[in-house]
């Protein structure tokens, strides 16, 4: 695990470079937790989700974003068979992703571990969606009407989250991705989103 560790801590498939401001103050906080990010409420990840949730679109560059499009529709054909359907959602998701700072790439390797890009996707512990986020945020943040099936809503809270996590282990992606899972301390969930990072997305 340790060899996992130090591939996906030196050589990160974040594009720092394309790291957004929208959650920028999360960078000034310093807070204890308990190991799972779905086991208590998070004051200062609950302050990002707010502010995402009412933030307009951020991502506008259409050339890149065909460019992607083209590169991982063969990928998602497998999974969603209607051609609008695939490039609708890849689109989204770029956007979506484009707008926390993280890499579209890793978020479709995540999507794919969750639900398998089923947006009705409810777990035993009920989470929901795409990203299987936890619909106790949307009282946290004061939006409680939010419908975390719809897509957009989906990826805009999980994005929220994962960025938060990301910024909190100060780019560690493999820890970062078991604070999203609630499995910190633990890397078998970062290696399959990893895994499936390596195999379908990169």
């Amino acid at each position: 695990m340790t060899l996992l560790r130090k591939t996906f801590l030196n050589n990160s498939p974040l594009n720092l470079g394309r790291l957004r401001t929208v959650v920028t103050a999360l960078l000034f906080f310093c807070l204890a937790s308990t190991a799972s990010g779905f086991d208590s409420p998070d004051p200062a990840l609950a302050s990002a989700l707010k502010k995402a949730a009412a933030a307009a679109d951020s991502f506008d560059n259409a050339y890149d974003a065909e460019v992607w499009l083209v590169s991982k529709d063969p990928s998602l054909a497998t999974l969603i068979k209607d051609k609008k359907t695939r490039l609708d959602l890849l689109r989204l998701i770029h956007k979506e992703a484009s707008r926390a700072g993280l890499q579209p790439e890793i978020v479709l390797a995540l999507i794919e571990v969750e639900s398998h890009f089923n947006q009705y996707a409810v777990s035993s512990a009920g989470a929901q969606g795409m990203m299987q986020v936890m619909p106790f945020w949307k009282k946290e943040i004061g939006r409680p009407d939010d419908n975390l099936i719809h897509t957009q809503t989906n990826l805009r809270y999980g994005c929220t989250i994962l960025k938060y996590y990301l910024d909190r282990e100060k780019g560690r992606l493999a820890d970062a991705l078991a604070r999203y899972n609630g499995s910190y301390g633990q890397y078998w969930y970062a290696e399959r989103v990893l895994n499936a990072w390596t195999k379908n997305w990169k």
